[in-house]
């Protein structure tokens, strides 16, 4: 079935295979426009194995997925990163992998590589085009230093930002790529529920101003609950369910795969089972590693 016209992003029937291991089989769901959606599921569940193939670090070995805007459907399975970059799709990682030893700003300008000039001729001759490429350039960086709350620290090196700065500028340095898409791995892993809360706001209006779709990994429920339109759960590679935030904390396969089928237990008062619970700050146990 063709994707409908509010859809962004069309993930059908993906699989990945690594040797005999199946690390995603016949992943299927859309993320729509102007929408956030969140990818959960217990550690090694397939999600940022997931991630990769949407963003281009892997291929699938089965399935397409297809990004449609402008009106055009691209292919994303068998483009390299690079290339889904300037198409409008950009991520994080759940660990930051900022330039440690450039300054915040010069981060925000390598991020914009793929729309500045920078033929050797023309930097060398400082055409117009290329001085007007990256004055703009610098502008934009300017201004998403200054929409994260980090433009007192632009000339400072990268790796000396707190760690909440760091996760901050990383999503910056994200956007200033000037996605339809973002992707974000674990942004609220290592943040403490004041950073988590301000989280919440800060993509919110990501998707408010800039009218950025979102698609999020997260194991932090609070987070997950609080701003997700669409919730797909993966367990094993395999998506078991998905809805909304209200359904997924009711259905009993969410449960059994984050609890087990035996300490699942009832659902908790209020008609909200175990899933929303989790540990310290509402986040389930641990983020996934290599998942």
């Amino acid at each position: 079935m063709p994707p409908d016209s509010g859809t962004l992003l069309a993930v059908r029937n993906v699989s990945i295979r690594f040797g005999g291991l199946t690390a995603l089989a016949d992943i299927s769901f859309a993320v729509r426009r102007g929408s956030i959606t969140a990818v959960i599921g217990p550690n090694g569940a397939g999600k940022t194995t997931l991630f990769n193939c949407i963003t281009g670090f892997y291929r699938p070995s089965s399935g397409t997925i297809r990004l449609l805007h402008g009106g055009e459907e691209r292919a994303l399975e068998r483009l390299p990163i690079h290339r889904i970059a300037r198409l409008g799709v950009s991520r994080t990682y759940q660990n930051t992998r900022l330039f440690a030893d450039m300054t915040a700003l010069e981060n925000l300008m390598v991020a914009q590589h793929v729309f500045v000039e920078r033929g050797l001729v023309a930097g060398l001759a400082g055409t117009p085009r290329y001085r007007g490429a990256e004055a703009e350039a610098e502008r934009r960086a300017w201004s998403w230093l200054t929409f994260m709350g980090l433009d007192a620290a632009a000339n400072r090196r990268a790796g000396t930002l707190a760690y909440g700065e760091q996760r901050r500028l990383e999503i910056a340095r994200a956007m200033a790529a000037r996605p339809v898409l973002i992707c974000l791995d674990e942004p609220a892993a290592g943040l403490n529920p004041q950073e988590a809360a301000a989280l919440n706001g800060l993509i919110r209006r990501l998707r408010g101003e800039f009218g950025v779709s979102v698609l999020l990994i997260e194991h932090h429920m609070g987070v997950v609950m609080s701003i997700s339109d669409h919730v797909v759960v993966l367990d094993h590679g395999q998506v078991i369910s998905q809805g909304t935030p209200a359904e997924m904390q009711r259905d009993p396969a969410v449960v059994k795969a984050y609890l087990g089928e035996e300490d699942a237990g009832p659902p908790a008062r209020g008609g909200s089972a175990g899933v929303a619970q989790g540990g310290a700050a509402g986040g389930m146990p641990g983020p996934e590693r290599g998942g």
